[in-house]
């Protein structure tokens, strides 16, 4: 069996100041669509992680972030069928602008107690004890 490709995906966990988590459900269309994600995507060559996130944000989410404000906390490293993922996993509390869904994606504020209601893709899942750890 070959190999599989290494992608680099990077996701943010934005927090409010309720420490709430923000969750984007994927839209129908997409691979696993209906699952709630942290945002984030794919790095693109060339691209350093924080500035995908900065990229990312802005254009889902029609946020402004800079970067002293991403803070990395953990990565996920999950075996999908046809590639294996690598996800940092940053937070941040600050950000410039409103929070709306600019791709079609529902959003949701949920308190990290909450998050395993949420049915995530499986590389998002071992994220979540790092949060709750950080946030109650």
């Amino acid at each position: 069996m070959p190999p599989l490709k290494l992608t680099l995906v990077v996701a943010v966990a934005l927090i409010d100041t309720d420490n709430r988590i923000l969750l984007a459900q994927r839209p129908e269309g997409k691979q696993l669509a209906g699952l709630w994600e942290f945002p984030g995507g794919k790095v693109e060559p060339g691209e350093r992680p924080e500035e995908t996130l900065i990229r990312e944000l802005r254009e889902e989410l029609g946020i402004t972030v800079k970067e002293p404000c991403l803070a990395p906390l953990t990565f996920a490293s999950y075996p999908y069928e046809t590639f294996h993922l690598l996800m940092p996993l940053y937070i941040c509390r600050r950000w410039d602008g409103f929070v709306q869904p600019l791709e079609g994606q529902a959003l949701k504020w949920v308190r990290p107690q909450e998050l395993r209601s949420y049915p995530m893709p499986p590389a998002d899942e071992p994220l979540i004890p790092f949060l709750v750890d950080l946030l109650v």
